[in-house]
């Protein structure tokens, strides 16, 4: 079928040189793409125009050789923000092109403005397109209020397109619409490159673009000249095409590109299961469930699909759509459970489908060597997260880790470092997820190096030498040189370091560079890479820490006390790694620093010696001066931690600063508590001695600082408190009343209570009211 504008066949020749047929579809419609790949092989072409950068022309023969999703990339080099993507799936009618093009040797080529135009301008031409919404007015014409549910029921759902019903029905909603100033020039190039093709010769021409476009080129081609004169001065820069993979998660409209789909994997069903696809669907997301364990039956899945096609037949649809099979799914596959829903929406809605560009296919020096890297390490990039642990003592996993790295230096977020499991410097876990970005910001540092360790090491010393930059900056890279095993660049970034070092004067930038150092100087021996005078500039930083930190403890409200607690926290871990051995054994102990002279102070022993300093002082916040406890108690550093946290909880104290005190003290864990009886004592009588308003404005401090210890923890302390008050109770009840009757007695008379005459202890059960201390209890309890 051909376009019709609303007065001309579009498929009569123009000036008897040739047929034009303008095939309007949507950018990725599974409908449009079978429709179009029909029309194509009842039309044979003598050539293919298609909405897309003209600059992408010499690559499109390079498709066939290409698993999509796949996206042409079009970049100014040096300038990472003026890229732009235009994505291809196999059911986007523009890829079914392609593919039919260059497999029956019809010349393809794109029509649409050039990249160099529109990266010169805002914004990506592939992703504006629109200003109006046409399809919104054709569903609201036809009385529905769901534009997109509309267009799936009257052009996916079918078994051809309308193409000459849509170029009327697009030429309707024209009428009387003045496109901007963008959308005609991106108008005007294409019935430029249109009648270039004219003018070669071809006889049968079909264009491939957007319905919204159908109208301005169907129609009987306005004058040149005027076309001409829009496209005149337009600005212009350099820029370069390439193929990239693509994947369907990048590809939702979510994932913030202008002309996406909430459901590529539905549409990539949809496409390859023409016949009968509800069951098909239904049994794929059945299969999805038993792979998690779930018991899903055969039942199950015929049930499912009756419910679908029953709701679709009660709405009115030609098919049952996405909406109705996920209901279906959730009512009777999944019996209501919303995370077994998201399940199928994340594995088969979306999908975690990443494309592949053919080995010929040019790439930046940069690309190839990483593609390279990928197969010998044999680390192949993936849309879905997966995760991977490394034994640095293996070597390739250290390989591994050396690339991750330095692919971190140069922005390539392929892999996210975790937590590693057990203990040792010698582990890793890594995240890996590959995205389409990570091929621009290769292509953009291409100029960087032919490798990815060479293009890591300028990178690496750009980074140095830039300014501003912070000192923790600067410590963060040096470790990260350590990790990407970059000894070229390591001097210079020490250099940086060192003369960064020197200049700053605020404690708590020294503070928060500090403990990144201290791994990288482990990194030297764990990795076998050391790193000269990293030492130096450690014991350096570390002695103007100690002089600044008194300072910097005076006159802290809440916030920027927390602020430094964590940076002291911060330091003392570090301090403990300069005092451990290395690596994954045990080896003999670190000799003091010497500077050539005489021993100096372990750093330990300076370390703990300032906070022992800051620790007597009375001007401290109640969150540090808990915290100076605690660690200090650790280390071995003190002996009256009992009596410290009794005057803390005083009642002279006030509630908030008391709480302070405890959340810090507390910081470390809460097993302290359930092996020393006396501080749980104190805090447990500093609590229950609180009026109710004190205790109700202190809650918020108890919760969080409790809130920290796990479950465990807060079970001994409950069994300690329980058993406490039992042995309390107990204690209380086993008096020996001969021993206290002399007490009792100076108490009654105190009290101007006649002296008793029997001071001994309470024979009988009955004479118990009229002992001494009877009566003192019965009074007492009065």
């Amino acid at each position: 079928m051909t376009s019709r504008p609303p007065s001309a066949a579009a498929g009569v020749p123009r000036a008897g040189r040739a047929d034009v047929f303008v095939l309007g579809v949507r950018h990725h419609g599974p409908g449009s793409a079978r429709a179009v790949r029909d029309e194509l092989e009842r039309l044979r072409p003598d050539a293919i125009l298609i909405e897309g950068p003209p600059e992408a022309d010499p690559i499109v023969s390079l498709a066939p050789g290409m698993e999509p999703p796949v996206a042409l990339l079009a970049h100014v080099p040096g300038q990472p923000s003026r890229a732009a993507f235009w994505p291809f799936a196999v059911f986007s009618p523009e890829w079914q092109a392609i593919v039919y093009g260059t497999s029956a040797g019809v010349p393809v080529r794109f029509c649409d403005l050039p990249a160099a135009h529109s990266l010169a301008g805002d914004g990506d031409e592939r992703v504006a397109g629109l200003r109006a919404d046409p399809i919104g007015a054709l569903a609201a014409a036809a009385g529905h209020d769901d534009p997109e549910r509309w267009w799936e029921d009257v052009v996916e759902h079918r078994g051809d397109t309308p193409f000459a019903v849509i170029a009327e029905a697009m030429a309707a909603v024209r009428e009387g619409h003045q496109p901007d100033e963008r959308e005609a020039r991106r108008e005007a190039y294409m019935r430029k490159t249109l009648r270039a093709a004219i003018k070669k010769g071809y006889g049968r021409i079909a264009v491939i673009c957007g319905a919204w476009h159908v109208p301005a080129l169907a129609e009987p081609l306005p004058p040149a000249g005027a076309d001409n004169a829009l496209l005149r001065g337009l600005p212009k820069v350099k820029a370069e095409l390439a193929w990239v993979p693509w994947t369907y998660g990048r590809l939702a409209s979510w994932s913030g590109y202008g002309a996406g789909i909430s459901s590529p994997g539905w549409y990539h069903h949809l496409f390859d299961a023409p016949d009968r696809p509800v069951e098909r669907w239904l049994a794929g997301a059945a299969g999805v469930l038993r792979d998690e364990g779930l018991p899903v039956s055969s039942a199950h899945v015929i049930e499912s699909v009756r419910l679908a096609h029953g709701l679709a037949a009660l709405r009115g649809r030609p098919l049952a759509g996405l909406g109705e099979v996920t209901e279906a799914a959730r009512a009777v596959l999944c019996e209501g459970d919303d995370l077994a829903v998201a399940l199928i929406q994340r594995r088969m809605v979306v999908g975690d489908r990443l494309g592949h560009v053919s080995d010929g296919t040019p790439m930046v020096p940069i690309q190839r060597d990483l593609r390279e890297q990928q197969r010998r390490l044999r680390l192949k990039p993936e849309a879905l997260d997966r995760e991977i642990d490394l034994d640095l003592r293996k070597p390739l996993d250290l390989d591994r880790s050396h690339l991750l790295h330095r692919l971190r230096v140069l922005g390539v977020g392929w892999g996210t470092p975790g937590q590693a499991r057990g203990k040792g410097t010698f582990r890793e876990t890594w995240t890996l997820r590959w995205r389409p970005e990570h091929d621009l910001a290769l292509i953009e540092h291409a100029a960087l190096g032919t490798t990815v360790e060479t293009a890591a090491t300028q990178r690496a010393r750009g980074l140095a030498a830039a300014e501003p930059v912070a000192l923790a900056d600067l410590t963060s890279l040096v470790e990260l040189c350590l990790l990407a095993e970059l000894p070229e660049a390591l001097p210079e970034v020490l250099a940086a370091l060192s003369a960064k070092a020197a200049l700053d004067t605020e404690v708590t930038h020294l503070m928060a560079a500090l403990p990144a150092m201290v791994r990288a100087h482990r990194y030297g021996d764990v990795r076998g890479t050391p790193a000269e005078g990293l030492a130096a500039i450690v014991r350096s930083m570390l002695d103007r820490i100690c002089v600044g930190l008194p300072v910097a403890v005076t006159g802290l409200d809440d916030e920027a006390a927390a602020g430094l607690l964590k940076h002291v926290d911060g330091v003392h871990s570090a301090v403990a790694l300069l005092n451990e051995p290395a690596g994954p054994t045990p080896a003999t102990p670190a000799a003091p620093v010497t500077d050539g002279g005489e021993e100096e102070v372990m750093p330990r022993g300076q370390w703990l010696g300032t906070l022992r300093g800051i620790s007597d002082r009375q001007d401290l916040h109640g969150l540090i001066e808990g915290r100076l406890t605690r660690i200090l108690l650790d280390c071995g550093g003190l002996d009256d931690a009992g009596d410290r946290m009794s005057r803390a909880m005083s009642r002279g104290q006030p509630p908030a600063r008391a709480a302070a005190w405890v959340e810090g003290f507390l910081a470390g864990g809460g097993l302290l508590l359930v092996h020393d009886p006396r501080l749980l004592g104190l805090v447990d009588g500093w609590l229950t001695g609180l009026s109710p308003d004190q205790f109700t404005d202190v809650l918020p401090l108890l919760r969080r600082t409790f809130g920290t210890f796990a479950a465990p923890e807060r079970r001994a302390v409950g069994e300690r408190l329980r058993s406490a008050g039992r042995e309390a109770g107990e204690s209380a009840q086993a008096v020996d009343e001969r021993r206290a009757a002399p007490a009792v007695a100076t108490v009654l008379s105190i009290l101007g209570a006649p002296h008793p005459r029997h001071s001994g202890p309470v024979s009988a059960p009955g004479q118990a009211d009229r002992a001494p201390w009877g009566r003192w209890r019965g009074k007492a309890e009065r």
